[in-house]
């Protein structure tokens, strides 16, 4: 077990390292313009001696040395364009909760809907075990950009002439209602997930000796699919749960910027259109070692 988990710590350690080398690298040949608030404004002396006082001008080797210093204690940079002079971290510690709390809500929304559903498709009739299944193979088979947009529109329009949904079109922290959509969008792929790995654990489940022996003892079938079926074919898909909970966050990179949500990802999106290097280098860091964690 041990040989296990370190082989897996230096597998992503070393993942880890190529990611951060080729983000560093691919980030250097970008336009110098993401270091500079008012580049257009600036001298060529000027822009000149802040490349060189932000290190930008030494080799690439001895920047990537102190760019990894840098992390190990923690220290990010600064923002030079979207909050120029504030440090990264800062930035990030204000986006974190908003997304965090969105990821949780819609997580507890999935584990609230989609268990259910995997029980009932697993139980019922046909025609239910279809209907479950239509709408799996639809979020599966559909990008996620297009159910996201369909969710948004269908959700803040009225109908025959009242308020009947008319849902906020974008977040805002004061208002509640403006939770429903964001958190819905997050959570309607881990619903089907959910829905469709639950149920073929307990196919698999119901059909082994120990549930035939139970049924021609006369067990009640509720009694078995809850207490045996069900408790077992859950234990697999616990595992899953924290790297829900990681590439859900990853996820809210496009349901943010679509509700304009301040979180993370639309942390993100703003950082690459203002092309702030240092902020998209970080975030963009953050964002690999989520990925890291979740494999």
């Amino acid at each position: 077990m041990a040989r296990y988990i370190t082989k897996r710590v230096l597998r992503s350690l070393i993942t880890m390292f190529i990611i951060i080398t080729i983000l560093f690298a691919l980030l250097r040949l970008m336009p110098v313009e993401g270091y500079f608030e008012n580049y257009d404004k600036m001298s060529s002396t000027q822009i000149q001696v802040k490349l060189q006082a932000l290190g930008v001008t030494a080799p690439l080797p001895t920047q990537l040395v102190r760019f990894y210093k840098q992390v190990l204690h923690g220290d990010l940079g600064e923002s030079n364009v979207y909050r120029k002079g504030v440090a990264i971290t800062e930035i990030i510690a204000e986006k974190i909760p908003v997304s965090l709390e969105l990821g949780l809500i819609s997580l507890c929304l999935a584990l609230a809907l989609g268990l259910p559903l995997g029980v009932l498709m697993a139980r019922s009739t046909r025609t239910r075990f279809k209907l479950g299944t239509v709408f799996i193979v639809l979020v599966q088979a559909m990008p996620s950009a297009v159910y996201h947009i369909l969710i948004q529109f269908l959700g803040s329009q009225t109908y025959i002439g009242k308020d009947i949904l008319g849902l906020p079109m974008l977040f805002d922290a004061a208002n509640p209602k403006s939770y429903i959509l964001p958190v819905i969008s997050l959570s309607i792929g881990n619903i089907a997930y959910y829905a469709m790995w639950l149920r073929r654990y307990m196919v698999d489940e119901s059909n082994k000796d120990y549930i035939r022996l139970a049924r021609a003892k006369g067990v009640p079938n509720g009694k078995i699919s809850f207490r045996h079926v069900f408790r077992n074919a859950f234990v697999p898909l616990v595992q899953y749960i924290p790297n829900s909970i990681l590439f859900t966050l990853m996820g809210s990179l496009y349901v943010e910027s679509l509700y304009s949500v301040p979180g993370m990802g639309g942390l993100l999106v703003t950082a690459i259109k203002r092309q702030d290097n240092t902020l998209v280098q970080a975030l963009v860091l953050i964002y690999a070692v989520i990925s890291i964690l979740g494999l």
